[in-house]
């Protein structure tokens, strides 16, 4: 006898492939626009656990089918009715990239929640606390040259970066979001270009902001929640809004982590937010990012304590995110 749930799993698939079909020779695929699913995605296996842990505690949150094309696992289901994806990136800035923009080209994602953990380069953060940032900046895109002959803290610059650095003092003048762009010895910071439907050229892009409506939806969420805390029992701290950055590199340097804190006003440092949101941002798709406090990336004494507060942080971190689905849900019923 053939399971109800198989039966399910069997008109859940075909419809999806149905309803997403390219109508073209070439190009991603196109749905139709009354599908509308909210992306709920973690970079590595405690995040996704801690999702998975919330998720089973809600009786009208339900998983209904698991996919795995080309390596990622997907998770498909309803969150109150509405229908999610659950998937992971993958760590690190190209994995990010890869795979939001493979879950787009797959599923009608129409918004995006990310929840993970990050290194506190705010020196108010302890482990635990959560950082909901407005605006997340690469702070890796960068020249390294080689110093001047005879010149101390001189550095031999192309002229094309030398170029770039007046126009991104020219832009500090008008946008008070900009980087205080300054070099981290022979490092020199420098921004990507980005291109998108309907520009005729890539433009530099100093950082990616997230839906302002989420971002309202967060305010909401904490509001109407009971106080997130640690399993001490001590009440995290949750700050929504400033700057978050991403990186290739697990930061654990106190000089460095000063050195964002300067350029870049930083609250948290990781290594995927700012990729996600690129992606989001070419393919006009809302999204914002929760990140919880896992370490102080290089500011604590001794030896990094990531390990250990990993799945705690991401337990914080996930009822955040519990509380902003509610939102979402009540927000998509008006």
């Amino acid at each position: 006898m053939i399971k109800i749930t198989t039966i399910f799993t069997l008109i859940f698939s075909i419809s999806c492939f149905a309803s997403s079909q390219n109508t073209g020779k070439y190009g991603p695929k196109t749905f139709p626009s009354e599908e509308k699913w909210t992306a709920i995605v973690a970079a590595y296996s405690p995040e996704i656990k801690a999702i998975d842990a919330a998720f089973s505690q809600i009786s009208d949150a339900q998983i209904e089918q698991t996919l795995t094309i080309k390596g990622v696992k997907y998770q498909l289901g309803h969150f109150k009715g509405e229908p999610i994806v659950i998937f992971t990136t993958g760590i690190s800035v190209p994995n990010a990239a890869m795979t939001m923009q493979m879950a787009l080209d797959y599923f009608p994602i129409d918004r995006v929640v990310m929840m993970g953990i990050a290194g506190g380069v705010n020196p108010e953060f302890q482990p635990g606390d959560i950082a909901i940032p407005e605006r997340w900046y690469f702070h890796d895109e960068s020249v390294y040259a080689n110093p001047k002959a005879g010149k101390k803290d001189a550095y031999i610059l192309p002229d094309y970066y030398e170029n770039a650095l007046e126009q991104y003092q020219k832009r500090e003048e008008t946008d008070p979001n900009a980087p205080k762009y300054e070099s981290f010895g022979f490092i020199h910071p420098e921004e990507m270009s980005v291109i998108k439907q309907g520009w005729s050229k890539p433009q530099q892009m100093p950082y990616f902001t997230v839906t302002p409506e989420l971002l309202d939806l967060t305010q909401k969420a904490l509001a109407s929640m009971a106080t997130i805390k640690m399993p001490s029992g001590q009440a995290i701290d949750i700050k929504i809004g400033g700057n978050g950055v991403t990186g290739s590199v697990f930061l654990d340097n106190a000089e460095y982590r000063n050195w964002l804190q300067r350029v870049y006003d930083a609250q948290v440092a990781e290594m995927e937010s700012a990729a996600v949101g690129q992606v989001c941002f070419v393919n006009e798709v809302d999204w914002i990012v929760i990140r919880s406090i896992s370490d102080l990336a290089g500011g604590q004494q001794g030896k990094n304590v990531e390990n250990v507060f990993d799945a705690i942080a991401s337990g914080t971190g996930a009822q955040l995110l519990v509380g902003l689905l509610d939102q979402i849900v009540k927000f998509q019923a008006q």
